[in-house]
């Protein structure tokens, strides 16, 4: 049976020559204690309970906390690298174009070099062909002289029979 304070306050007890009936006094009074002591008793398990679950939220909350801050400073530094990587790969283009145009301008001095080469060895085919060919014409204007057949022919008479 579960004692409500509605049953204790509306309790009569019998009335006997001088008063009351003590043993059913006693008897309800043993029936009020013992449901007190089984309140009081999981009173105190439900704050030790309450007590233990705030602990843990409290526990729980700090973790929360930890993780909240730990996220943050994880962004922070993914930023930062982040940023860090941009720049660095911005100043590696820099140089990649820097070195790009050194090439390119070495590649058209050398072109430049190789083309003046060129002609000049253009220049000097042209006059060795030129010579050349009047030195060949020379000796063909020799062949084809007079002088050539008087070569030829006191060479004959020279010759012992």
């Amino acid at each position: 049976m579960s004692l409500t304070p509605l049953d204790i306050h509306n309790k009569e007890f019998k009335r006997g020559f001088r008063g009351y009936d003590e043993d059913e006094v006693n008897e309800f009074l043993d029936l009020v204690i013992k449901e007190f002591e089984i309140l009081i008793r999981e009173k105190k398990e439900l704050e030790e309970k309450i007590a233990q679950t705030s602990e843990k939220l409290g526990h729980f909350t700090n973790i929360e906390e930890s993780l909240s801050k730990t996220i943050i400073v994880a962004q922070e530094t993914a930023d930062e690298v982040k940023a860090n990587a941009k720049k660095e790969a911005q100043l590696i283009v820099k140089e990649a174009e820097k070195n790009a145009d050194r090439i390119i301008n070495e590649a058209l001095s050398k072109s430049r070099s190789i083309s003046i080469d060129v002609e000049e060895l253009k220049k000097q085919a042209s006059i060795y062909r030129t010579r050349f060919r009047t030195l060949l014409q020379a000796q063909l204007e020799m062949l084809e002289s007079d002088d050539w057949d008087k070569v030829t022919a006191d060479d004959l008479e020279i010759v012992p029979k």
